[in-house]
């Protein structure tokens, strides 16, 4: 191939291993999901060429949604296809396959779509799959990185294949913030459980003080007003224990009067 064939091929290359590096600092990034597809679109239309918008379809139960979006007209055209069940977005995440579209060419195929593009003054655009891999508990996420241009010519097969190896990269990065939010919110719970169990066993122990009943007793006390005003158990304590500091604080306070002669 020639020096002059070769020169595009390159700078398309250089641009997408240029995006690729910018998805380093995503890997070690503590963030919610959706923050991380934002920054991974972010990257992706500031280093693919004639990219006027980008967005991150992820396909779950009931139906597909857009994690991210760099333009309203991109959430509005995923948002189409979406409504229709057709486009290349769709077709991309469905068959794991980039779908690469010239507006004017694929009204048989996608005529919602190809309607809602040329209306918003799309000419071209090019879906590449995204997979986000889950954890042992969970399935993974099949979606779409999506890429809209002005331009009739934006994209060729050989940008099919960079993008692919863009979107490689970055549903690694996704799939990290994704173990490190279930993690996140693992954490959260067992402490909420820790508090929860916490606050009933102060609760067990003040009815046991107070009736001198057994624990096995103390606890049937705030299962039954629990199933009687159908509230959790763990808000019952929460009131009782709150009640005792009510009546101490009372308590006190009338203790000081009477010393103090009033």
């Amino acid at each position: 191939m020639s020096t002059h064939l070769l020169a595009p091929l390159m700078a398309k290359l250089a641009t997408t291993a240029e995006a690729i590096e910018g998805l380093r600092d995503l890997f070690a990034a503590e963030e919610p999901l959706d923050d991380i597809a934002a920054r991974v679109t972010e990257t992706a239309v500031a280093a693919i060429p004639h990219a006027d918008a980008v967005s991150i379809t992820v396909l779950s139960w009931p139906q597909a949604r857009t994690a991210a979006c760099t333009h309203d007209l991109a959430s509005e055209l995923d948002h189409q296809q979406y409504a229709s069940g057709r486009g290349p977005c769709l077709e991309a995440a469905s068959q794991r396959a980039p779908a690469r579209a010239e507006i004017g060419e694929e009204h048989s195929r996608w005529p919602e779509f190809v309607e809602a593009a040329q209306r918003l003054g799309i000419r071209a655009s090019l879906s590449v799959p995204l997979l986000i891999v889950g954890s042992a508990e969970e399935q993974e996420l099949v979606g779409s990185l999506n890429i809209y241009s002005r331009t009739a010519s934006a994209f060729e097969p050989y940008d099919a294949e960079l993008i692919r190896l863009y979107t490689f990269a970055a549903g690694q990065a996704i799939s990290n913030a994704k173990r490190w939010q279930h993690s996140r919110d693992t954490v959260t719970q067992l402490e909420t459980a820790l508090l929860s169990r916490s606050d009933i066993d102060m609760a067990k122990g003040a009815l046991i003080a107070l009736h001198g009943c057994e624990p096995s007793e103390a606890f049937a006390k705030l299962v039954a007003e629990s199933q009687r005003r159908n509230i959790k158990v763990h808000k019952v304590a929460l009131e009782l224990l709150d009640s005792m500091k009510a009546s101490e604080g009372l308590a006190q306070k009338n203790l000081g009067s009477r010393r103090a002669g009033i």
